[in-house]
């Protein structure tokens, strides 16, 4: 039983005809801990009871089972609950020390099967800091959810399909063969692919015969033909080298690569029940599905020169995963420019008749821009991802040389600080709102930071050391004292931050709750002398040690590193 549910019980005493559940939901915890730990409103009951809410306070107040309690008193019409602080501490302690590696969890999902769809870069393009959003919001939304008893699959859905791969081979039939061009596919391959793409879309502008010629090799792709299936194959195969690259620094790993061109040979399905249940319509030579008595744009299925197109593919995805994994939940962390899009999808899936079309999910995010201007690898405007976690590494490694020159293992701690840094800055924004990316914010190791709450984990682990004690089950915790009951009870406080996170897809939520919970930990460290030789001391090394896992579980959720020296 946590804290709330220990007031809910002692107001069900004093409340037997309203349910627990009502009465857990109803309960506050107030702004300023002067007035108690809990707090629960009358204001409800006066039309039921016929009282005022001050009188309806004072009167559940004598029937309150106040057992467990420092004190339970009456504040105007709120009945507030002060927790006894040692009794409680103590509790919390204990259950973090005894099994640090579970204290958090949840069981929400049931161990229910859960897709997340997220990362999604295009082949034959580099991964641009603008795909750090999906990547990072995807891998901490799936390991929160792994945190509430879900069982994720995680897919990389590769952009490897559609008409700009037609564009991206029409350019290398084209251009391909120029010395320059052969010697950089050697060199540094996928630059060169972006740089023939960009070349191609700039080009067309004058040239509209280059668009024409990269449909036609896309419909050479769709048809089969082994040229093109050559080059396709041959640039996703550069492609993933290139990315795993990147995904090894921010460790994150998929069960699934399976993109758009493995739905595209899946198509016939979707095209085949839409057919069957007359929703597909003739639109201008095209075949299109009407969503008008949703109030929302039909959808293209085949384009009037016989190809298909996303959404089709889409279809596809979506019953293809439903099949295979059985998901409770099928999640598509994607930008919030496509949630018309989802939203077509989900209805399009409903008009076919199946039941699970609420059970897609999109976690959409602001977009990331590039000093204010959206990032295009068309008009080839983007930052290497990969170039931005090697700068965000050495300007970590040259931190760490300045304030801790003679620290052992000081490339691994680079590599954890810097790429932390990275992840951190994304993180801690609300998923939904846009993010203007300027390097010297994202690297900067000061404020409201990953390194901060990095730092604060290795503060405390260095503590830990010096004090020599690692194993508290035979200290008296209740001994912590007053002065760590704020930071003892925000540590109580852990679960709920997750299931908050785990309810919104909001990774931010458990971002916040570490930064605030390293900031309680250095105003504990500041005015505790934790070291002192007392009786008290085991306690307050405990408490240290809490923190220490707490912060380390937390930036695990994050898929962020918690270096024990810095």
């Amino acid at each position: 039983m946590n804290d709330k549910q220990q007031v809910a019980a002692a107001l069900a005493q004093a409340l037997p005809e309203m349910d627990i559940k009502e009465i857990e939901a109803k309960i506050e915890r107030p702004k300023d801990s002067n007035n108690g730990d809990y707090a629960f409103p009358t204001f409800f009951l006066a039309k039921i009871l016929h009282k005022a809410p001050q009188m309806i306070a004072s009167e559940l107040v004598e029937k309150v089972d106040q057992d467990g309690f420092e004190k339970v008193i009456v504040a105007g019409p709120y009945i507030n609950f002060f927790l006894d602080k040692a009794q409680v501490g103590a509790k919390i302690l204990q259950s973090i020390l005894t099994d640090p590696a579970h204290y958090g969890e949840l069981d929400l999902g049931h161990q229910a099967n859960v897709t997340i769809d997220y990362s999604s870069p295009n082949i034959a393009k580099p991964m641009g800091v603008g795909h750090l959003r999906s990547t990072m919001i995807g891998e901490a939304v799936a390991r929160i959810l792994e945190k509430v008893n879900y069982n994720l699959i995680r897919i990389d859905y590769l952009g490897d399909w559609g008409t700009q791969f037609g564009k991206m081979m029409a350019a290398y039939k084209m251009w391909g063969n120029d010395p320059e061009i052969q010697k950089g596919l050697k060199e540094d391959p996928i630059d060169t692919l972006v740089k023939l793409y960009v070349r191609i879309n700039t080009e067309a502008e004058d040239h509209p015969e280059y668009t024409e010629a990269g449909r036609d090799w896309f419909a050479k792709l769709e048809h089969g033909d082994e040229e093109a299936w050559e080059m396709w194959n041959r640039f996703r195969s550069l492609s993933l080298e290139r990315f795993n690259r990147v995904y090894d620094m921010l460790d994150v790993h998929f069960d699934s690569y399976n993109g758009e061109a493995f739905s595209a040979q899946k198509m016939e399905e979707p095209i085949q029940l839409l057919k069957d249940k007359n929703l597909l319509e003739q639109s201008r030579g095209a075949q299109i599905v009407s969503l008008d008595h949703y109030n929302l744009p039909p959808l293209l299925i085949i384009k009037s020169n016989g190809t298909t197109t996303y959404i089709t593919r889409d279809l596809a995805t979506a019953l293809y995963r439903k099949r295979m994994y059985g998901f409770a939940k099928s999640i598509y962390v994607v930008g919030t420019d496509q949630d018309t899009y989802f939203r077509q999808l989900k209805l399009a899936l409903k008009d076919m008749g199946f039941n699970w079309w609420d059970q897609i999910e999109h976690v959409s995010f602001g977009l990331m821009n590039l000093n204010g201007k959206k990032m295009s690898t068309r008009k080839g405007n983007v930052v290497s991802l990969e170039d931005v976690l090697n700068d965000s590494i050495d300007l970590a490694r040259k931190q760490i040389e300045e304030k801790n020159p003679d620290l052992e293992n000081a490339d691994e701690v680079a590599q954890q600080v810097g790429v932390g840094a990275v992840i951190f800055h994304d993180l801690k924004n609300y998923r939904r709102n846009a993010v203007n990316f300027k390097l010297e914010d994202v690297v900067k190791f000061e404020g409201e930071t990953g390194p901060y709450v990095q730092y604060a984990h290795a503060r405390a682990e260095s503590i830990l050391r010096k004090g020599g004690i690692r194993d508290f089950s035979n200290v008296d915790l209740t001994k912590a004292g007053a002065e760590a009951w704020e930071l003892i009870s925000f540590l109580g406080q852990y679960s709920e931050a997750i299931k908050r996170a785990a309810l919104n897809y909001d990774p931010s939520v458990v971002a916040k709750y570490t930064l605030e919970l390293a900031k309680k930990f250095n105003q504990y460290y500041a005015h505790t002398r934790i070291l002192e030789d007392d009786e008290a001391q085991p306690a307050r090394l405990a408490v240290t040690q809490a923190v220490s896992n707490v912060l380390k579980s937390a930036l695990d959720l994050l898929d962020i590193k918690a270096p024990d020296e810095m």
